[in-house]
C-alpha cells in the first residue's frame, strides 16, 4: 500500500526544502518509476472530464425533442382515446423507430470522436529515476518535478522552484489579458486567489516566454482548473457548414409552417373533420419534415472520421471535416510539407569552409535537446545536432564543458545562448542563431583564422559563404563566442560578439510533395507558404518541389512591415510565397484571406508561433508531435505532416459534402412535390388523401435507403472544386423538381378519381406507392450530373433501395398492407403507376441536365 503524503494546506507558503519533503522527492533524481506508479494508482490520471461529450440517455432524449415530433406524440395519444387505437399505435411505433436509429448512429458518432481524441496526446518533460525523460502528461502524478519552456502548456498545478524569465498567459483561468511574470518567492499564506500566487503554474495556462521547473502539487480534478471546470465555458466556434446547414433547416421550418397551416385550413374548411385534419397536416409536416437529415449528417461524419482516421488524420470536431473538404486556400509553412521534416547536420565549417570540430561542440553545449538513451527530444535543429554520426568524435571535448546557466530561445531575439565554463576554467557565453538575428550583435568575425572587426566588407565575405549553401536550399545556423566573468547570464549579454562560424544542416524536399501540390491544383485549393525560414532557402525547396512563386518574388516579413493596411491585403492576395514572417504576420495574413464571404481557409502548422493563426483559419490543421499549444488550437491533427494527407482530407470531406447534398436535393423534391400536391388535390377530394399513419410509414420507408446515401460512390467531376451549401439553388430545386412530381402525382390522382373511380382505400394505396417507389427510384438520377447509367452507385445504397422498393410490393400486392389499411391493388393500376413512374424518371433525367447546367453546381 502506497504511504498516503500529506496534501500541503498552502504549497505557495512552504520553503522548496519542506515542500520537496513532503512530497518525498528532490530536484536532483526527481520520483522514481516505482514510487510514480504507486502514487498513480492511489490518485488516479492527470485527466479532467472532457466537456461536450453526451451520456448515451441525454442523445436517446434528444431524439423526441423535435417540436413536431412532440406535438405527433401528444395527438397520437389523444387518437388513442378516442378509438383510433390502430393509428396511434403505428405513429408512436414508427416514431420511436425513427429515434433508436437517430440514436444509434449520433451515439456512435460520440464514440467515434472519443475514440479518435484518444490519440492525439500530450506531453510532458519530468524528471524520472535522475533522468529528464518525456511522458504523457496524464501520467504526471504529484511531486514531480516538471520542466517547462516556450509554448508548453502546463500540465497540472506546479510550484514552480526555479525559473528563467518566465512569464504565463493565465487569461484561460483568470481574464488577465496581459501574461503574468513568475517568481519563485514564497507568497504569503492568506494570498488564495490564482490572480496573487506568482509562484504557481496552472493547469491549463501556457508558457509565452522563458523557462523553468518546479514541483506537481495537485492534478486532474484537484487541479485550480478541475475545481473550475465547470464553471470555464470557452466560447464553441461555429464552422461554416454548420451555419449552411442552420440556414437551411431555418428556411425549411418557414416553408413546414406556412404549409402545414394552408393544408389544416383547407381540409378543415372541406369539412374533412377538425382533428383528423390536424392529425393530417401534422403527419404531413413531419412528413414532409428532412428529419433524417441530422443522421445522414452524423453517419457521414462519423464514417469520414473514422476513413480519415486510417489515413492519420484525427478530427477534434467532426463538422470540421465539412470545411476541410471545402477549403479553398491551404496555408502552411515549408517544413515537413514541402520537405521531409527532418533536419540533418552535413557539416560545421568556419569561414573558409573548413570542418572545424569546435564549432560541433559549441553546438552540442547552445542546445535544448533532452538526450535520452534510445532517442533525442527537442527542436529539429538542436536534435540534428545530436544525432550526427561526429558527435561521437567531439564527445571527449563536449565532457571538458560545464553549462553554468542559459538564455531559452524567443521569437523576438530568434536566439539562445547558453554560459559554459570550459577545460580553462573561463567562462564562455556561446550563442546560436540564424545569421539574421546575430548580425546587430556581433563586433568581430573570425576570418582565415583571424578575429577582425565586424566592418561592412569583412561581414560579406563571411555572407557570402552563407549564401552559397541558402541558394541549394541548405539551412546555416550562425555561431558566436564571448567571455564573461561570473556564473550568470542574461539576454542583455548577447552583445559585442565574435561571430565563429556556421552549422549547415539540409531539411530535403518532400518526394511526394510535388505529387502532392498538383492534386491541390487539381482540387481547386491554392496554397500559400507562410515560412519563418530564410528566404533564399524557401526559394531554393518551391522550385524543387514545382511550386511556383506567384507575383514573381517572395515577400518577407520586413517587406510587409512597410505596407499599409490596403496594400497589405492586396500582398497577402497576390503572392503564395512568403518568409521571414512572424507569428503575427501568419495571423494577419490568414485573417484578411478569411474575410472573403465564399473562401473557406486552412492554415496547417506545429509551432508556437503558428497558434494564433491556426485558430483564427476556418480550418486549423496541427500535427501530434505538434507544440501543446498548436495541437489545442486545431480542429485536426496529423498523425504525420504531409501534403498528401490533407489531400485525402480534403477528397474525403468533399465526398461527405457531395453525399449530403444529394440527401438534400433528394428529399426536398420529393416531400415538397408531395406538398404541393397535396395542397392542390385537398380543393376537389372528398377525403383526405392520405392517413397519418401512411404519410409516416411512407417518410420511413423512403428516408431508409437515404440513409445509406452516406456511402455512396461520387463522381470524379463532383470533387474536383470546392463547393458550399447553396440556399438559393436548393430553393430552386425543390420548386422545380418538386413541380415535376407534382405534375406526375396529380396525373396519377385525375385518373385514379375520373378513369378508375377508385375509392378512398384503392386511391390511398395507389398513391401511396407510386409516392414512394418514384421517391426510391429517382434518388438514381438525383445522385449523379451524368446519365444514371453512367455513374455507380453505391452497394449499400442499390442493395437497400432494391429491398425497399420490394418490401412496397409487398405491402401493395398482399394483405400485410392491411395493417396500414391498405388495400390489394389490381394489375391494371400497378401497370399505370409503373408506367407514371418510368415517365417521371425519364423526365428528371432530362430536367436535371439543364438545371445544372445553369446553376453550375
Amino acid at each position: 500500500m502506497a504511504k498516503k503524503l500529506p496534501q500541503p494546506t498552502h504549497p505557495w507558503a512552504q520553503e522548496p526544502e519542506e515542500l520537496l519533503k513532503n512530497f518525498d522527492t528532490s530536484i536532483t533524481k526527481g520520483l522514481s518509476s516505482a514510487k510514480a506508479k504507486e502514487k498513480l494508482a492511489e490518485e488516479g490520471l492527470n485527466e479532467i472530464a472532457r466537456k461536450g461529450q453526451k451520456p448515451a440517455y441525454v442523445i436517446l432524449l434528444e431524439q423526441f425533442l423535435n417540436p413536431l415530433v412532440l406535438v405527433l406524440i401528444v395527438a397520437s395519444i389523444i387518437s388513442f382515446f378516442l378509438g383510433e387505437q390502430t393509428d396511434a399505435i403505428i405513429i408512436i411505433g414508427i416514431v420511436i423507430f425513427n429515434a433508436v436509429m437517430g440514436f444509434v448512429q449520433e451515439f456512435g458518432a460520440e464514440k467515434t470522436v472519443r475514440a479518435l481524441s484518444k490519440l492525439i496526446s500530450r506531453k510532458a518533460k519530468v524528471l524520472r529515476d535522475s533522468k529528464k525523460v518525456e511522458i504523457d502528461a496524464k501520467y504526471i502524478v504529484r511531486g514531480d518535478i516538471v520542466y517547462l519552456s516556450i509554448g508548453d502548456i502546463i500540465p497540472a498545478d506546479i510550484r514552480i522552484l526555479h525559473q528563467d524569465e518566465m512569464t504565463i498567459d493565465e487569461s484561460s483561468l483568470t481574464g488577465e489579458s496581459v501574461p503574468v511574470m513568475k517568481t519563485t518567492n514564497i507568497t504569503p499564506t492568506e494570498r488564495t486567489l490564482p490572480q496573487y500566487l506568482k509562484n504557481i503554474a496552472f493547469m491549463g495556462t501556457h508558457v509565452m516566454s522563458g523557462d523553468g521547473y518546479g514541483v506537481v502539487i495537485n492534478t486532474g480534478e484537484k487541479t485550480y482548473f478541475g475545481k473550475t471546470a465547470s464553471y470555464l465555458k470557452s466560447a464553441e466556434t461555429i464552422s461554416d457548414f454548420e451555419k449552411s446547414i442552420s440556414s437551411f433547416s431555418r428556411f425549411l421550418l418557414k416553408i413546414i409552417i406556412v404549409m402545414t397551416i394552408v393544408i389544416f385550413g383547407i381540409n378543415a374548411f372541406l369539412q374533412h373533420g377538425l382533428f383528423d385534419s390536424f392529425l393530417f397536416a401534422l403527419a404531413l409536416a413531419v412528413g414532409i419534415t428532412p428529419e433524417a437529415l441530422p443522421v445522414i449528417i452524423t453517419i457521414s461524419l462519423s464514417k469520414g472520421a473514422q476513413n480519415l482516421a486510417k489515413t492519420k488524420v484525427i478530427i477534434k470536431k467532426l463538422s470540421s471535416i465539412e470545411d476541410l473538404g471545402n477549403m479553398d486556400v491551404l496555408c502552411t509553412d515549408k517544413t515537413g510539407t514541402l520537405t521531409e521534416g527532418k533536419l540533418s547536420l552535413e557539416n560545421y565549417i568556419n569561414s573558409n569552409e573548413e570542418k572545424d570540430s569546435q564549432l560541433l561542440v559549441y553546438g552540442m553545449l547552445c542546445n535544448s535537446a533532452i538526450v535520452g538513451k534510445k532517442k533525442v527530444e527537442g527542436n529539429m535543429i538542436d536534435r540534428a545536432i545530436w544525432e550526427t554520426p561526429d558527435k561521437k568524435k567531439v564527445m571527449a571535448d563536449f565532457k571538458k564543458y560545464k553549462i553554468i546557466d542559459n538564455n531559452e530561445f524567443d521569437f523576438e531575439r530568434r536566439r539562445m545562448s547558453v554560459l559554459v565554463s570550459g577545460p580553462d576554467k573561463k567562462r564562455t557565453l556561446v550563442v546560436k542563431g540564424g545569421l539574421e538575428s546575430l548580425e546587430s550583435v556581433c563586433d568581430k568575425i573570425v576570418l582565415k583564422g583571424k578575429v577582425v572587426p565586424f566592418n561592412k566588407a569583412n561581414f560579406s565575405l563571411f555572407k557570402k559563404t552563407t549564401d552559397k549553401y541558402r541558394l541549394q536550399g541548405y539551412t546555416t545556423i550562425c555561431l558566436a563566442t564571448k567571455e564573461l566573468k561570473g556564473d550568470k547570464s542574461n539576454k542583455k549579454d548577447e552583445t559585442v560578439l565574435t561571430l565563429v562560424g556556421f552549422l549547415i544542416f539540409l531539411d530535403p524536399p518532400r518526394k511526394s510533395a510535388k505529387v502532392a501540390l498538383e492534386k491541390m491544383k487539381v482540387l481547386g485549393v491554392d496554397i500559400k507558404v507562410l515560412s519563418g525560414d530564410d528566404p533564399l532557402v524557401t526559394e531554393a525547396i518551391c522550385k524543387k518541389v514545382g511550386l511556383q512563386i506567384k507575383g514573381g518574388k517572395i515577400l518577407t516579413g520586413d517587406d510587409l512591415d512597410k505596407l499599409n493596411d490596403k496594400s497589405f491585403a492586396e500582398a497577402a492576395e497576390k503572392y503564395n510565397v512568403f518568409s521571414r514572417v512572424s507569428p503575427e504576420h501568419k495571423y494577419r495574413l490568414v485573417k484578411i484571406l478569411n474575410s472573403g464571404p465564399t473562401r473557406t481557409v486552412a492554415f496547417m502548422g506545429d509551432g508556437i508561433n503558428d497558434a494564433p493563426a491556426i485558430k483564427i483559419a476556418d480550418v486549423g490543421i496541427s500535427v501530434n508531435t505538434a507544440t501543446d499549444i498548436a495541437k489545442e488550437a486545431a480542429d485536426i491533427i496529423l498523425m504525420q505532416k504531409s501534403l498528401n494527407v490533407v489531400v485525402e482530407g480534403i477528397i474525403e470531406g468533399r465526398k461527405i459534402f457531395t453525399n449530403i447534398t444529394k440527401y438534400i436535393l433528394n428529399t426536398v423534391s420529393a416531400n415538397y412535390g408531395n406538398m404541393f400536391t397535396v395542397a392542390g388535390s385537398s380543393l376537389f377530394l372528398k377525403f383526405i388523401p392520405l392517413l397519418p399513419a401512411q404519410i409516416l410509414l411512407n417518410n420511413l420507408i423512403t428516408d431508409t435507403p437515404m440513409v445509406a446515401i452516406a456511402t455512396d460512390n461520387i463522381d470524379e467531376d463532383q470533387l474536383k472544386k470546392p463547393k458550399k451549401l447553396d440556399i438559393a439553388m436548393i430553393r430552386h430545386f425543390m420548386i422545380f423538381f418538386g413541380l415535376l412530381s407534382t405534375i406526375f402525382d396529380m396525373t396519377l390522382i385525375l385518373t385514379l378519381l375520373f378513369i378508375f373511380k377508385a375509392e378512398p382505400t384503392l386511391f390511398r394505396t395507389a398513391w401511396f406507392f407510386e409516392s414512394a417507389l418514384s421517391e426510391v427510384l429517382v434518388t438514381f438520377s438525383i445522385r449523379t450530373r451524368k446519365m444514371f447509367f453512367m455513374s455507380k452507385p453505391g452497394t449499400v445504397l442499390l442493395s437497400i433501395s432494391l429491398a425497399v422498393a420490394a418490401l412496397l410490393f409487398v405491402l401493395v400486392l398482399t394483405p400485410l398492407g392491411s395493417l396500414f389499411e391498405l388495400t390489394i391493388l389490381p394489375t391494371n393500376i400497378i401497370l399505370f403507376v409503373l408506367g407514371i413512374i418510368a415517365c417521371y424518371f425519364i423526365s428528371a433525367e432530362i430536367a436535371k441536365k439543364f438545371f445544372f447546367k445553369k446553376y453550375q453546381y
